[in-house]
């Protein structure tokens, strides 16, 4: 068990530039699409994470040999399904719901009961969103307790055809179901509300069969299963829910500004970056292209000094759901009153993060009001904390870790964060990428 992080000092001007660690999603989604690949991928600059680290281990239960080296990661895939199967096998996804919900995709053929557990907080968050959709390709799903983990997936020789409606803007739910159409004879239809299309690029670029139909609220995804997957080299580009808290940290700062190179930009991803332009944060894309599917940029970040509070429009909401704490966190700068609505989501992550970033804020000062599903925040553009402020008790959340380590060099105030190993999560890197900024005491 580690130290708290101490902070007491405001961080003094910077002009830099950094590196973040590889695309928390992408990674998981390399590991798992590779375990299906009829031969050897590599992955480099994949990010060394508890919950990447989770998906290794876990199709390496399955019989997936794996390599790791300095610089890459290899999989040597046995094809569609190619997992060894033996009895009484467990597979933890530690804090990850992305492995949690993506792999139960995969088992729907297992011919053996598999259980699936996790940590304590990945254990409060409900899995019938995506049991109920895979019950219908005739796998069975069985819980101990309802909609919790752990449970067991017991699969189906020849899996039905899913027909699935997906309305939360649950990339993850979409994703499962579509690692599941590998596994079924014929189309699965989904007719998913907009979020990140990650998935739906590796599947273009795997040449995996996919249609894909667009209209303003939902994508509608057509999917037939192929007889092979080619394996593929991929370069994981920079993490853009990781780079939020630096963006932030940027803005935030006094006289400051900061490079941040070769992030994953991805339209379906960047409603963080949108939501801050609006209140008035000063980021520029450089040198933005393509790469195999993704979009991949330089950010250029400078200070703000006046930050406006925004009404922020709910269609943003599914492609920033990873980064609304570190928003929050700008709106208490911001004049005026900034609400966030239609975000129940945020209580469904590793902690209620909606409820806690509003006692954060609470605690630093700054006024909420807060319902089920919305908050309120009265911006303070002048609040400097003079204040002792403890951050413990909340599930180990990754995010609420980081959003307390930008807060407090940026508002000021003796902050003790408990529980900073909370960021091997998916940023194990980001306490030694803020001293490359900053000094600060660990």
């Amino acid at each position: 068990m580690s130290k708290p992080l101490l902070i007491k000092k405001l961080i003094k001007p910077f002009n830099k530039s950094i590196n973040v660690t590889g695309d928390k999603s992408l990674s998981i989604r390399w590991v798992l699409l590779a375990s299906q690949t009829t031969g050897k991928s590599r992955a480099y600059n994949l990010l060394m994470s508890d919950d990447v680290l989770a998906a290794i281990d876990a199709i390496k239960i399955l019989g997936i040999k794996v390599k790791m080296k300095n610089d890459y990661c290899e999989i040597h895939g046995n094809g569609i399904n190619g997992f060894k199967y033996n009895k009484n096998l467990t597979i933890n996804a530690k804090n990850s719901g992305t492995l949690g919900r993506l792999i139960l995709g995969l088992l729907i053929k297992s011919p053996f009961k598999i259980k699936l557990v996790g940590d304590k907080s990945l254990s409060k968050r409900d899995f019938t969103r995506i049991t109920d959709p895979l019950k219908k390709s005739g796998a069975q799903f069985f819980f101990k307790k309802k909609g919790r983990l752990p449970l067991l997936i017991s699969g189906i020789n020849q899996p039905k055809k899913i027909n699935y409606i997906e309305k939360k803007g649950s990339a993850q739910c979409k994703s499962s179901v579509m690692l599941a159409a590998l596994n079924i004879a014929g189309k699965t239809l989904i007719k998913a509300k907009k979020s990140r299309d990650h998935s739906e690029l590796l599947f273009k670029y795997l040449k995996i069969p996919i249609k894909i139909k667009k209209n303003k609220n939902y994508d509608f995804i057509e999917l037939k299963n192929p007889k092979k997957i080619k394996p593929f080299n991929y370069v994981i580009p920079g993490d853009i829910s990781s780079s939020a808290f630096f963006i932030v940290l940027t803005v935030l700062s006094e006289s400051s500004k900061l490079l941040i190179k070769n992030v994953n930009v991805n339209p379906s991803r960047i409603g963080v970056i949108k939501i801050l332009k609006k209140m008035g944060a000063n980021i520029s894309f450089k040198n933005l292209r393509d790469y195999k599917g993704e979009k991949i940029s330089n950010l250029l970040i400078k200070s703000t000094k006046k930050l406006r509070a925004i009404n922020c429009p709910t269609k943003f909401n599914s492609n920033a759901i990873d980064e609304f704490l570190i928003i929050f966190l700008t709106a208490a700068k911001a004049k005026g009153v900034s609400y966030f609505k239609d975000i129940s989501e945020l209580n469904q992550k590793e902690s209620p993060r909606l409820n806690l970033g509003s006692k954060i804020l609470n605690m630093m000062g700054v006024k909420t009001k807060l319902t089920k599903s919305s908050i309120k925040i009265y911006g303070q553009p002048n609040l400097k904390i003079k204040r002792k402020i403890i951050i413990k008790n909340f599930l180990k959340d990754h995010r609420i870790f980081m959003m307390s380590t930008i807060a407090a060099l940026t508002f000021g105030g003796s902050w003790t964060i408990h529980d900073p190993d909370s960021i091997k999560t998916s940023f194990p890197s980001f306490l030694e990428t803020i001293r490359k900024i900053s000094k600060i005491n660990s």
